[in-house]
Formats: C-alpha cells, structure tokens, sequence
C-alpha cells in the first residue's frame, strides 16, 4: 500500500489567525479586553517615545447586541503613520518598528494584527485606520484586512482629506465579537492600572454603560530609552551568523567591538585569548562550527561588563507615586526604583512601591499590582514571581497585621521581559529577577514599618494627653481651692505642662487636633 502525504505552505498570518489563543483571544470577554489593551498600547508608545502627553480616546458600542459584536474606536495624539506605511503596518504580519533592542510595551508588533484576524474570523468586517503624521497637510483613511494566504493587505478604500486643524495621531476602528458585559470591569481596572503608570496620560472612555474620564496629573515624562546592541551573554547561533552576513570583511575583534554592548577593544582581546580565538581572523570565513564554539564561548565568559540601562526607561518613583496617589488615594505610600541589574545578558530594572491605609480596603492578603514594562498584568496573577515573593514575606516583620489596607506595586521593564507564557500575563521565576524584587519590596517595607512606628508613638502619645487631661481637670480644681488661684488659669498651666512633657508642642495646634 503506497501512501500519498500532502505537504503545504501557511503564510505566518494564516498561522496567527489559527492560533489566536497566543495572544489571549481565548473568548469573546478575553478578546474584547485584549483589543482595549493592544490598541491603547500601541497609543501610549507612539506618544511618550516621543516626548508627547498622551492624550487617548476609547469608544466601545454595540453593532448587534443579539450576536455580541461590538465595535471599538481608540485614538491617540501620537506622530502618527506615514501613508504608505499604514497599509502594511495594519495588513502584514512582522512588519512593524518594534524590532530594535531597547525597552517597549509591545515586542513583535503583533498585536494590532492579532486583532485584526481576529475581527475578520469572528464578524468578516475590515479594520478602519485614520491617521496623520506630526506636521501633515493630510489625513489618510483606509479600510483594509489582511490576505492571510499571502500575509499582505488588502485596501478596500483609502482617501485623502485636507488637515485643515494639524490634526497628529492615529485612529483604529474594528468590529469582533466580544463580550462587553463581562468584559466592562476588566477593561475598567486595565485603564485604571495604566492610569496608574501613566499619571501624565488623559484617557477618555465610553461604553455602552460606563464612562469613565481619568485626567492627566503630571506632565513629566519617563526618560525614554535608547536603542542599544545585544549583550554577548544574550545571543543565539543564529543571531550572531545573521550579523556575520551584514558585515563579512570584518576582523573578529572588529566585529565583537562594533556589534556588542560593553564590549571595547581590551575586553575583546581579553575573550578572544581566553577562548583561544585569533582576533584576526575575518569573520565570514568563519566556519559553522567555529561560529558555534564562538557563541558557547561568548555565553561562558565571566568578564563581560554589565549589560548597559540605556535603554530602559523605569517609571520613577516621583511619577509612580503621583500615579499611586490619584488611583488608590492611600494614607501613606513609598516608592524605590532599584538600580539596573540583568539575567542572561538582559538588563532590567525592578520598580516597587507600597500604600497603605486611606481608600485601600481591609484584605486578608496583600493586594498586588504588577506592571511589566508600563503594561499592566491583570490574568494569571497566581504564576507571576511577584505573588510568589510577596507571599513569602512575613509581614509581621514590618508591623503589619491581617487584614490591613496594604498595596503592593511592582513593576519590571526589560528589554526582554521573561513572560510564563505568550499570553504576556505574568513573569517567570527568574532567580535574578526574583532577587530584585525581593529587595525592592523590603526596601519600601521597611519604609512602612517606620511610618507605621511613628503612628503608634503618636497615638500612644495622644492616649496619655487624653487620659492626663482628664485627671488635670480634677486636680487644676482642687489646686485652684487651695491655692484659691483663678481655676481657668490654673487649668491651662496644667494643660501646658502635659503638652511639654508629652513633646505635643503648641497647645492651640495641639487643641485643634
């Protein structure tokens, strides 16, 4: 018996579309909140990469309630996207400006894509993409959707209009199926959250039966990252063949020193000796073995500098403190941005904050904010490093006991942030990573313990004034009969003394509280 197998080939947006489960387009809920992230996203970098307030508008509505599809509408004040490059960077699958080493929301550029399949899968409707860039006399509009045989776009309409008020940004439109009511609370604490990260952001949001307006508290920005050179502990065979054919006539020691971050000529003479490599030799004469034996050697070496924090961008602690104050509007609350650290040639910088007290509810547990690279990470809390490490902190170390009004905000930006899974929800138990945060959070506890300390002195402090001023009463009487002094000026002069001997300062500031 002969069997025939049939073999094809499947265009990487036709590969997309079937897995769209990658991406957190699990279920009509999960899609709808996953659409509001990856658009909003996509405003945020395409504004405060480039030194512009965000200011992004979301508006979510029925289609036809009956088969839930909803359309949703996000627009941001962004540099907006060039015309011809609008085509290809909402209908192609890896095109995108994302491909760079340095530290950004997104990573594949595939975000707005996903959704976009998915809309076509679900409710066949095409995506509309209005946009402007910074200084265009034009507007352009398209109606488009991805040929996912071919993994091209396909352009229904496309027009020109006169941009008459130098209108700058982007706008995107699309029509899926998903489920608002369920959806509403997650969509609400994800914009929330960014809020939260992003205090110098404005968002507007209306829904079908919500409306929500959070204003922009601060108008500083994150210092934005760089874009830098991979880290020689951080690279693969295949990358490094990859820059060996941009640049063939290079003498290897050339070719460490131009392509690798921290690594000057003392550096690589130094590596290339220790692995017994000739500096001299050109490295597209390189065979593959040789390429091979180079690449184990560049990870094994111990005397690489540290990969450089140029292009990180952490969000400070002024600004995550503004954040944390207008969202949860604590009675006390301490940030600290630890200093850059890295793991497999990656750097990362860890951000943690703590608030306490105020408008945070009682909880029997912390309550826990995690954000990677200014994203916030609202599913699969449970497999994040972050519960993990908060949980095996004992608490009782810095005063605190159950249940109690306690936060914790941690926040992670990498250039390669190690996420358990695809659906970019929780980050890995990475041991370096896992330090950091470790340290992070102590540092902002202890900070909370000594403030915590000083509220218990005040109100054993108060307990004492109280319980002295009543028994004063009796005796300022008692001692006015006898003295027969005045018993009103008797009175103050023992009021004035508990005051000084209980160090409560001014007696009508003391009164007053």
């Amino acid at each position: 018996m002969v069997y025939e197998v049939k073999f094809e080939e499947l265009s990487p947006a036709e590969w997309f579309r079937r897995n769209r489960e990658i991406a957190g387009l699990t279920n009509p809920t999960r899609a709808l909140y996953q659409t509001v992230r990856e658009f909003v996203e996509n405003s945020l970098d395409a504004t405060e990469t480039y030194g512009i307030l965000p200011t992004i508008k979301i508006k979510i509505e029925y289609v036809d309630k009956s088969r839930n599809w909803v359309s949703v509408y996000v627009e941001d004040n962004g540099i907006g996207i060039p015309r011809d490059e609008i085509p290809n960077v909402f209908g192609k699958v890896f095109y995108s400006s994302k491909y760079r080493i340095k530290q950004q929301r997104g990573l594949f550029g595939l975000g707005a894509k996903m959704i976009i399949l998915y809309a076509q899968s679900t409710t066949n409707k095409p995506v509309y993409v209005r946009s402007a860039p910074i200084g265009s006399d034009k507007i352009y509009e398209y109606v488009l959707s991805i040929d996912t045989v071919k993994n091209r776009p396909v352009i229904h309409e496309f027009r020109e209009i006169e941009n008459r008020y130098y209108w700058h940004g982007t706008a995107v439109k699309v029509v899926i199926e998903g489920d608002w009511s369920r959806a509403k609370r997650r969509i609400e604490e994800y914009l929330q959250r960014t809020y939260m990260i992003a205090p110098y952001a404005e968002i507007y949001l209306k829904g079908p039966d919500l409306t929500l307006y959070l204003p922009r508290v601060t108008t500083k920005l994150p210092v934005q990252p760089k874009e830098g050179l991979p880290h020689p502990k951080g690279v693969d065979v295949e990358f490094v063949k990859q820059l060996i054919m941009k640049d063939l006539n290079k003498k290897l020691i050339e070719f460490l020193v131009e392509h690798f971050d921290g690594v000057g000529k003392t550096i690589a003479k130094s590596f290339l000796e220790w692995a017994k490599l000739d500096e001299d030799k050109i490295v597209g004469k390189l065979t593959e073995e040789e390429i091979t034996y180079l690449v184990s050697k560049m990870k094994e070496y111990p005397g690489w500098r540290r990969p450089k924090a140029d292009w990180l961008a952490p969000v400070g602690e002024e600004i995550l403190v503004e954040g944390i104050k207008k969202v949860l509007e604590p009675e006390f609350v301490a940030a600290v941005t630890r200093k850059p650290s890295s793991y497999s040639g990656y750097p990362f910088i860890v951000e943690a904050a703590i608030a306490w007290g105020g408008k945070i509810p009682s909880s029997e547990k912390p309550i826990i904010y995690r954000f990677a690279n200014k994203v916030p990470l609202i599913y699969d809390e449970g497999s994040d490093v972050i519960r993990k490490v908060v949980e095996e902190i004992d608490w009782s170390n810095y005063k605190v006991k159950f249940p109690a009004p306690l936060a914790i905000i941690v926040h992670v930006c990498s250039t390669k942030i190690p996420y358990v899974s695809a659906g970019k929800e929780a980050i890995a138990d990475v041991t370096e990573i896992e330090e950091e945060i470790k340290l992070a959070i102590r540092e902002v506890a202890r900070k909370l313990k000594l403030y915590i300390s000083k509220k218990e002195k005040e109100e054993e402090i108060y307990v004492k004034y109280a319980t002295f001023s009543m028994y004063g009463n009796e005796v300022a009487n008692a001692l006015a009969y006898v003295l027969k002094k005045d018993e009103n000026e008797v009175r103050d002069l023992i009021q004035k003394l508990i005051i000084k001997k209980l160090g409560l300062g001014d007696v009508n500031a003391t009164n007053k509280k």
